[in-house]
């Protein structure tokens, strides 16, 4: 986001299972640190206990469609029940006075026209300035080492860090959480401070954003 100061957002997306979510609750906790997660209708319908537990941690919930398709394969009318989907299952969920006007696209995958279309119900658009990869394992290549890595060469005033909770597929190996310490640890030590996506986005500041 448009900003001089040294600050970062920290968020997470969460669309296959919890394996992550204990280790990445427990280290914010500790270090006090705010963070959005973006969880897909589906998850929090699976995992009620946790839409509560980041609820009652004071993060940020947004949402990230229902069932995590690709938005170009579908309708508008898909789109939209994808978006609203997902608003009710984490309100059913009890996501409370968490839930942000936050959207984020499956996949980092948009169009202006997709967008606008999320905007007109009620959403912003965020993005992010990296994501870490971390989601992809040591199948896909990735280590604790790379991961970080790639937060720390993407750090700049106002970036917005992508993490995901859990592991795809069955797997229960889960990089980001244990990346999590030493970027905020190396975040600290260049000088910039962690802070809460809704206090860095505002109407004014927030790129894309149409409410």
């Amino acid at each position: 986001m448009a900003t001089r100061e040294q600050v970062v957002a920290v968020t997470f997306n969460a669309a296959w299972n919890d394996a992550g979510l204990e280790r990445v609750l427990g280290e914010l906790a500790h270090r006090r640190t705010p963070a959005t997660f973006f969880l897909t209708g589906d998850f929090a319908d699976r995992y009620r206990e946790v839409v509560k537990r980041i609820a009652a941690a004071g993060h940020g919930l947004g949402n990230h469609s229902y069932s995590h398709p690709y938005f170009n394969d579908l309708t508008a009318a898909g789109r939209s029940r994808e978006v609203r989907a997902a608003d009710r299952a984490l309100r059913a969920a009890g996501a409370g006075r968490a839930l942000t006007p936050f959207f984020r696209f499956p996949y980092g995958e948009t169009t202006p026209a997709q967008i606008g279309q999320v905007n007109e119900l009620g959403f912003a658009d965020i993005e992010f300035t990296t994501d870490t990869n971390g989601w992809k394992g040591t199948e896909g290549g990735m280590t604790v080492d790379r991961a970080v890595r790639r937060a720390l060469d993407a750090l700049r005033p106002g970036a917005i860090l992508q993490m995901h909770v859990g592991a795809s597929q069955g797997r229960d190996e889960v990089i980001d959480p244990q990346a999590l310490p030493r970027i905020l640890d190396a975040f600290t030590a260049r000088g910039y401070r962690v802070i809460d996506l809704r206090t860095l986005l505002t109407p004014t500041r927030t790129a894309r954003s149409g409410r």
